[in-house]
């Protein structure tokens, strides 16, 4: 019953929220593709629910810089101003809206992390995928990219256990009075650290389910 009521917010919150933002994303996209060229849109396989890949989507903040021997530059040179700007605004993640009502993401979960992380988690920290990843989520609203990885990861499993609409509501109150209030203005995410933690190695590798 509960993760019925969450899709339906879900989707019509997504719903409502493309349509809303749709003249906004259509300017955005149009200074990403002047600014940054093309493509405009940022694709890249993240884990979902249950480990399932799925394509998430974002407006794209970087160029494609590399060094001589054809290896891309670190992100802070590749970075653009307008990049930056996304970035720091969360912006960037406007078209995470369409996953949420292809049913790949939530509004509120713990966040989508990189496909080769998962073999580093132990038992415990692979129960984020226990739940569909989010936009935002505990994490985001205690502390972001600030967090250690074992902080950040041990508030996506709290979030887990305690999962429900009315937090699921709280936590996107608390959000957009942070974008409002501009407390995020100084973390754009490019000085986070790899996630380097080592999976039990009694346990088998965690299986990606692949799209």
């Amino acid at each position: 019953m509960q993760r019925t009521a969450k899709r339906a917010i879900d989707l019509m919150a997504a719903s409502v929220g493309l349509l809303v933002l749709g003249i906004p994303m259509a300017l955005i996209a149009l200074v990403v593709r002047l600014k940054l060229g093309s493509p405009v849109i940022y694709r890249q396989e993240r884990p979902g629910l249950h480990g399932k890949t799925f394509e998430i989507l974002k407006f794209r903040t970087m160029v494609d810089a590399t060094d001589d021997e054809g290896n891309p530059l670190p992100n802070r040179v590749r970075i653009t101003p307008v990049g930056h700007f996304l970035r720091r605004t969360s912006l960037d993640e406007l078209p995470e809206l369409i996953n949420v009502v292809r049913g790949e993401m939530s509004l509120v979960g713990p966040r989508p992390l990189r496909t080769f992380y998962l073999d580093r988690y132990t038992p415990e920290q692979a129960r984020r995928h226990d739940v569909m990843p989010g936009i935002t989520g505990w994490a985001q609203i205690n502390g972001r990219n600030t967090l250690t990885w074992d902080e950040r990861l041990a508030l996506d499993i709290w979030y887990v256990d305690h999962a429900s609409v009315w937090l699921d509501m709280k936590i996107l109150t608390q959000t957009f009075f942070a974008l409002v209030r501009g407390a995020d203005d100084t973390d754009d995410g490019l000085d986070v650290p790899e996630f380097m933690g080592t999976a039990d190695p009694n346990r088998a590798p965690f299986t990606e389910v692949k799209r």
